[in-house]
């Protein structure tokens, strides 16, 4: 297992469109756990396959905290089937845009089928932040980030300080440290 570089916003990897996964074998899942392993290590609560440069429909929760023991949960070709009505709102951040939180109005809950890492279909019926989650992390493989649902002039001034900071960063260096979100 291995921790992978994150790929950091303005990498216009991050509007790419993850392409299915079409057989889940030994090296899609030792991709999972090197996303698991790059998440714990962030600290990140959820990673899209597209963050680390694999542009493949898998994603990867664990909402634990610090002092549980780890639930680690693999989603491959994930799909959201049925979105609720009413809407909740979390300040949510990403391992991709490093220490940015903003206000998001998702569906408080969803319904999501997926393969799970043995490539057995499941569903699962989540709300709260694991509804959150999801939607975060499905919206990745779409091309689509967190701060696509916030204002534009917010989102237009959080997209100039990461260009400008790309364009700052001496070569070879890593994104900043510690992350939550």
């Amino acid at each position: 297992m291995s921790i992978k570089p994150l790929i950091i916003l303005p990498d216009p990897v991050l509007r790419q469109v993850s392409k299915p996964v079409e057989r889940v074998d030994a090296a899609l899942r030792k991709l999972a756990d090197d996303m698991l392993d790059t998440m714990y290590d962030a600290p990140g609560i959820g990673l899209a396959a597209i963050q680390v440069g694999e542009p493949l429909r898998m994603l990867v929760i664990d909402l634990a905290k610090e002092d549980e023991t780890p639930a680690p949960h693999v989603f491959i070709n994930p799909e959201i089937l049925e979105s609720a009505d009413q809407r909740s709102v979390y300040e949510e951040g990403c391992l991709s845009i490093p220490d940015y939180y903003a206000e998001v109005e998702r569906p408080a809950a969803v319904r999501v089928k997926y393969l799970d890492r043995d490539g057995k279909l499941q569903e699962i019926e989540a709300e709260g932040l694991m509804a959150t989650c999801l939607q975060h992390e499905i919206d990745h493989l779409n091309g689509v980030l967190f701060i696509d649902h916030i204002s534009k002039l917010k989102r237009d001034m959080v997209v100039k300080k990461f260009k400008k900071l790309a364009r700052d960063k001496p070569s070879g260096s890593k994104a900043p440290g510690k992350l939550v979100g």
